[in-house]
């Protein structure tokens, strides 16, 4: 926690002075690949690297490293586990996740971006008996986002996904839809709805859907917070408290 408060502290300092933005608001900089859980259109450009983390309820933390390859072509490799926040053992996720994305249509005045993806990296507490984490791996996804001018932006996005992990029996394709509304510079709030199409069957979902908001600030330097709010719908059947909340800390910056 002492940790946690000192790289805030840096943070609010790096903001005042005029650096390069991350990844929210309306002078950022650069695209953001996820609104939380879901993924969106965007992909890093060649040269730009990415380093994030993702700390989360049971103590999960998971740490992603994504570099733009080529021209519209992203690919990254992420690895956590449970309980790495806390006491006790750490449980290691069994695989490290991979990421690809390949954008085929790049956003108009006219016509959104679509991007075409696999990521096999989930969320939260990996059950090794059913081969799936809590919230699925979003696997093979078609993703589509458009910005409007609107009191800055306004981003909508859509997302279609089929994910691998399907040893439950619900192998559906899937479907997710968010949002993104920039409030000044520096801050964006995020929404995003994930239909759960394939994760319905009653022992881990309720059939609601989740429901995510946060609020994602650059702090200058490359450097983007998010704070996050997860299943306020309550639909997960091993989580029956209120919200799970959720930190993001972000970096990307130009390497050449």
């Amino acid at each position: 926690m002492k940790n946690l408060l000192l790289l805030i502290t840096l943070s609010l300092i790096i903001s005042s002075i005029s650096l390069p933005q991350g990844t929210a608001g309306e002078k950022a900089k650069y695209e953001y690949k996820y609104l939380i859980d879901m993924p969106s259109a965007g992909v890093l450009e060649k040269g730009i690297v990415n380093v994030t983390a993702d700390i989360m309820q049971s103590g999960v933390v998971i740490a992603y490293f994504d570099v733009g390859v080529f021209e519209n072509l992203s690919f990254g490799i992420s690895y956590g586990g449970e309980n790495i926040i806390g006491t006790g053992s750490i449980d290691w996720y069994k695989w490290p996740g991979i990421n690809v994305r390949a954008r085929i249509l790049n956003e108009t005045a006219t016509i959104p971006a679509l991007t075409l993806g696999f990521d096999s990296q989930g969320k939260g507490v990996y059950f090794d008996g059913r081969n799936r984490y809590a919230i699925k791996s979003p696997g093979f996804f078609v993703a589509t986002s458009k910005n409007f001018a609107l009191w800055g932006f306004l981003a909508l996005h859509a997302t279609s996904n089929y994910s691998l992990e399907i040893k439950d029996g619900d192998n559906f394709v899937n479907l997710m839809v968010g949002l993104e509304k920039t409030v000044g510079s520096q801050v964006s709030f995020i929404l995003e709805y994930n239909f759960a199409l394939n994760d319905n069957n009653g022992d881990f979902g309720g059939g609601k859907g989740y429901l995510n908001a946060g609020l994602r600030w650059s702090v200058g330097s490359g450097f983007t917070l998010e704070f996050d709010l997860r299943d306020l719908l309550q639909n997960s059947s091993i989580n029956t408290s209120s919200a799970d909340r959720a930190l993001r800390i972000e970096y990307i910056q130009a390497i050449f």
